[in-house]
């Protein structure tokens, strides 16, 4: 059972992953499948670069995992209940004006 602590702790590195647009792409890419840097790049228009030091945070946070395959390495998402609970996320209704700017002046967004 997870604690207080722990799931602030979740709730912390799940909101540092979201709040960056590349590594929500990312995300989001690795939703529909495992992928590749390379190919993660290539799609994204992104240097190789930017992914793996991108994919490199998303992996210390614990939302995915990779797996060896000769000289390429696969990345996925770690947990099929992560894997729900984006989808889940996405589906819901969320009431944002998209015209409107963030009211929340310490918002990072918002800078």
């Amino acid at each position: 059972m997870l604690t207080i602590a722990s799931r602030l702790d979740v709730m912390n590195r799940l909101g540092r992953a979201m709040a960056d647009p590349t590594r929500s792409r990312i995300l989001l890419t690795l939703l529909d499948g495992p992928s590749y840097p390379a190919e993660l790049a290539q799609n994204l228009d992104l240097s190789r670069t930017n992914v793996s030091n991108h994919l490199a945070c998303l992996r210390g946070c614990g939302l995915i995992v990779t797996t060896p395959e000769g000289r390429r390495t696969r990345y996925e998402i770690s947990d099929p209940h992560l894997t729900r609970g984006l989808r889940q996320l996405l589906e819901s209704v969320v009431a944002v004006d998209e015209g409107a700017p963030c009211v929340d002046e310490k918002c990072e967004c918002c800078q």
